[in-house]
């Protein structure tokens, strides 16, 4: 049998590699900068801490920036991940918005250091740079706005524009988040979840509220 006849003996290419060594990276990363902070996270100290050399963690990602992108929307795509398949199987609309948040808030319960990933992403890279974060609740709304406007077409919700009723709904998951994170609160997000739900879905008014009503309170304080 001649040389190029001969098949090599070995152990089969492991295909699925790179992507793994990739997301171990990932992984690692996220709590490696929420440690230490973005300026003083020295590379050499994560790879070391992973085993590997340096300039591995350059084969997979050109900087330390690219890093840290990586990273953070790494964790973005986690979160996603998670409140996609918590309302996999839920049927009614108002039950996957409670699934959704109680998701949403769980993941952030057992992932706190990606809150300060958030705030790094904005003190390092807010000079023209897109935050990850907003940038897939952008991208990702269709199903959530479909799902409101088939609940205000019932007649479960008021008959406000979809937009606005996402907007706000979103925000006050964002800020409860942040705030739960500052404030050092000893209880869970997830315990939130229906003190959340409740004041959005029925409000802390017994009749609707218009802007002449405010402007008759206003000028009576006045």
């Amino acid at each position: 049998m001649t040389s190029t006849m001969r098949k090599t003996v070995g152990r089969p290419k492991d295909e699925g590699l790179p992507a793994r060594r990739r997301q171990e990276i990932l992984n690692a990363a996220a709590h490696f900068f929420a440690r230490l902070g973005y300026p003083n996270s020295d590379l050499r100290i994560l790879a070391d801490e992973l085993g590997v050399a340096k300039g591995t963690l350059y084969r997979y990602f050109p900087s330390k920036k690219d890093l840290f992108a990586a990273t953070v929307e790494n964790c973005v795509r986690q979160l996603k991940a998670e409140v996609d398949e918590a309302v996999t199987h839920v049927g009614p609309p108002l039950a996957k918005i409670e699934q959704a948040v109680r998701a949403y808030f769980r993941f952030f319960d057992q992932h706190p250091y990606v809150v300060e990933l958030f705030i790094q992403e904005r003190a390092e890279f807010r000079a023209g740079e897109k935050q990850a974060y907003f940038e897939h609740r952008r991208e990702n709304l269709g199903p959530w706005k479909e799902l409101f406007a088939e609940l205000s077409a019932s007649g479960k919700i008021r008959n406000v524009p979809v937009d606005r009723a996402i907007e706000v709904a979103s925000n006050l998951l964002y800020g409860t988040m942040f705030t739960k994170y500052f404030s050092g609160q000893e209880e869970t997000l997830e315990s939130k979840t229906n003190d959340v739900l409740d004041t959005l879905f029925n409000g802390l008014m017994l009749k609707e509220i218009t802007s002449e009503d405010l402007v008759v309170e206003t000028r009576k304080e006045i």
